[in-house]
């Protein structure tokens, strides 16, 4: 059992926070959330005329008093909202410090899905593959906290978008992608074409450092690829840095576009800009939480 990555501080603030949504998929069971459905909720809809089968019960004896015609009165329905989160557990995450907060964002976007009595389900492309998450409701907050908690280090090898679709249930009403994006833009397209059979509102968090942004190397380094292990002599000059930020402009505008063309929303958030601000200010604006 390792120490809970969210201090209880944060916890509190989270617990205010929702999930916000548009979507009109919902799930089969009860929930918190207007349906475009027809229910048992205390929310009026209209009415209609009573028609063989329907509910006596449902029957309006005041407007039967006044027009000797029987109509039943309407409620709409409240239905779950079903959110899935898919953690990149790759080895390009495993910064210390990155993967961490990522952990921290999947954790806190959990524990707003249960405490709204929503179902949460949760998996991971990593070197570890446990049962998926899948539970309603505020008694699981603990259960979700330690278990992303006690996630192993990022060390999942091969492709997190080629893997990615494995991991995922077909029955989201929002879908969270956490990764740094650093796979090849041709394995982002594929992975992306297909999201949306899986969920109606697809988000993607890039995870990012500022050594990542802005590198702070200078002179002859061995530079170790974390995916695959391979090493590279670079002597840091103006112009490797150069090319590096072209390089990195470049697969940063086509890995937007592809979120756009597919209709997935997507935000950046780095590290070195806190948890805190990530939650309660970027998430905030951009309307993904409420």
């Amino acid at each position: 059992m390792k120490p809970l990555i969210l201090p209880d501080e944060w916890i509190s603030k989270i617990s205010r926070l929702s999930i916000a949504t548009s979507s009109k998929l919902r799930g089969q069971h009860k929930g918190s959330h207007r349906s475009q459905r027809f229910g048992a909720s205390l929310d009026f809809s209209d009415f209609r005329e009573y028609t063989l089968g329907d509910d006596v019960r449902q029957v309006d004896w005041n407007v039967y008093a006044r027009t000797e015609k029987f109509f039943i009165k309407r409620f709409l329905d409240e239905q779950e909202m079903r959110v899935h989160i898919l953690l990149d557990a790759s080895r390009s995450m495993g910064e210390e410090k990155k993967w961490l907060f990522a952990r921290q964002i999947t954790a806190a976007l959990g524990l707003m899905v249960l405490n709204r009595d929503d179902r949460l389900s949760f998996s991971y492309v990593g070197e570890q593959h446990l049962i998926p998450f899948r539970k309603k409701g505020a008694t699981n907050r603990k259960p979700f906290l330690q278990l992303v908690s006690n996630i192993e280090e990022a060390r999942g090898v091969g492709s997190f978008a080629e893997e990615g679709l494995k991991r995922l249930p077909k029955d989201s009403t929002v879908l969270f992608i956490i990764t740094d994006g650093l796979e090849p833009i041709s394995q982002w397209e594929q992975f992306f074409k297909k999201l949306p059979r899986f969920a109606g509102d697809i988000r993607c968090i890039q995870i990012v450092t500022e050594d990542e942004l802005n590198p702070s190397y200078s002179g002859d380094v061995r530079l170790i690829d974390s995916e695959t292990s391979r090493e590279v002599n670079v002597s840091v000059s103006n112009r490797v840095l150069a090319n590096y930020e072209k390089s990195r402009t470049e697969h940063e505008g086509q890995f937007d576009a592809l979120a756009n063309r597919f209709g997935i929303r997507k935000i950046q958030l780095s590290v070195e800009e806190g948890f805190q601000n990530a939650i309660f200010h970027k998430l905030l604006k951009s309307h993904w939480v409420q």
